[in-house]
C-alpha cells in the first residue's frame, strides 16, 4: 500500500509514488500546463489506474493554500486561473481518495523534519531559496499554516520599504533581494559579464567573488546579510531549534555558508542550528507524501 506525492511547481509537475517506509518507489515528472486542474486531474487519474495500490494523495503547491478546505487561496500569473481552484474536493470526487493539499515550502520543511536534516528537533523552519523565497515552519510533525493558508509566507515579508515591487504588488518584499530572481536582477543591474560579454549566473557570481571579482563579492555579501537578517527576524517570531536552507540556491552554498554564518552569528537572540536540506528537487513530492503518509499508516495497521 502507498500513497501519491505531487509537487506543483511553475514549470514542472513532480509526482512520486511513496511507500510506507518513506521510499519512493515510483517518480514521474510532466511539464506544468495551464490550465492547470484539468490537467493535473487526468495526470494523478492516470497513475492511480497504472498504480491501484495508491489509497490517498498529497499535493504541495505553490502559493498560499487554505489546508483545511485545499483550496488555493493566492496565487500569481505564474499559475494563471489556479487562485480559487478547490483541489482538494474536486480531487476526491474524481479520484475516490483521500486529498490533502498545502503550499510547497511548508511540504519541503515537512520532509525535512520529518526524514531530513532536522529530523529530531522539535520546531523546525525551512527556507527555500529559488525562483523566489519560500518558507515552512514545522513543530512536532504539524504544519504551521495560518488562518488563510499564509503564514511562513517569508519572501512576501518586508524587507527594504519602499524597495523594489514584488510580483504580489507590494514594493521591498525580502524575495526580490534574497532569491534566485533577485541575484539575476543585481548581476544585470550590475552587468557582471563572463568572457564571452555574457550575464553570468548566481552560480558563476559567487565563484567569481571567491575568485576576488570585487563587485560580485559585494553583490555576495548584501545577498547573505539579507538572508541572515530574515532568519534573525524569523528566530524573535518562531524561536524555532533549527533552519534549513533548501532550493536551487542553495546547491551553491559552498561558495557563500561562511559569509552567510558571520552575518547571521551577532543578530541571533540565542544559539540556532542552521543547516543544508538533506534533500534537493524531491524534497516538496515528498514533503507532500507526507501529508497523508503516516494517517493512511496508521489506518492499514489497525486493519
Amino acid at each position: 500500500m502507498k500513497v501519491l506525492g505531487v509537487d506543483i511547481g511553475g514549470t514542472k509537475i513532480r509526482m512520486g509514488i511513496v511507500d510506507f517506509d518513506g521510499q519512493v518507489v515510483v517518480d514521474h515528472v510532466v511539464p506544468t500546463e495551464v490550465p492547470l486542474y484539468p490537467y493535473l486531474e487526468i495526470q494523478v487519474l492516470q497513475l492511480v489506474k497504472e498504480h491501484p495500490e495508491i489509497r490517498a494523495i498529497g499535493i504541495g503547491t505553490r502559493g498560499m493554500v487554505d489546508a483545511e478546505r485545499g483550496v488555493i487561496t493566492f496565487e500569481t500569473e505564474t499559475l494563471p486561473g489556479w487562485q480559487g481552484t478547490e483541489v482538494k474536493s474536486l480531487l476526491e470526487k474524481a479520484s475516490g481518495l483521500r486529498v490533502e493539499v498545502n503550499n510547497d515550502a511548508n511540504c519541503a520543511g515537512l520532509a525535512e523534519s520529518m526524514l531530513g536534516a532536522a529530523k529530531g528537533y522539535r520546531r523546525t523552519l525551512c527556507l527555500t531559496l529559488g525562483t523566489g523565497l519560500g518558507g515552512g515552519f514545522v513543530e512536532d510533525g504539524k504544519i504551521m499554516n495560518g488562518t488563510h493558508g499564509g503564514a511562513c509566507e517569508v519572501g512576501h515579508m518586508i524587507l527594504y520599504p519602499g524597495g523594489h515591487v514584488c510580483s504580489c504588488g507590494r514594493p521591498g518584499c525580502s524575495e526580490q533581494y534574497v532569491s534566485g530572481t533577485a541575484l539575476r536582477r543585481f548581476i544585470a543591474e550590475q552587468n557582471i559579464v563572463d568572457e564571452n560579454n555574457q550575464l553570468v549566473s548566481p552560480n558563476q557570481l559567487f565563484q567569481l567573488a571567491l575568485e576576488g571579482h570585487t563587485v560580485a563579492q559585494a553583490v555576495t555579501q548584501k545577498f547573505t546579510s539579507d538572508l541572515a537578517i530574515v532568519i534573525s527576524s524569523l528566530q524573535a517570531v518562531l524561536d524555532m531549534d533549527c533552519v534549513v536552507i533548501g532550493g536551487g540556491v542553495s546547491e551553491s552554498a559552498d561558495s557563500w555558508w561562511e559569509l552567510l554564518m558571520s552575518s547571521l552569528e551577532p543578530l541571533l537572540l540565542k544559539p540556532l542550528d542552521v543547516k543544508r536540506a538533506k534533500f534537493g528537487n524531491e524534497a516538496g513530492m515528498l514533503g507532500a507524501a507526507l501529508l497523508v503518509l503516516a494517517d493512511e499508516k496508521e489506518s492499514a495497521s489497525k486493519k
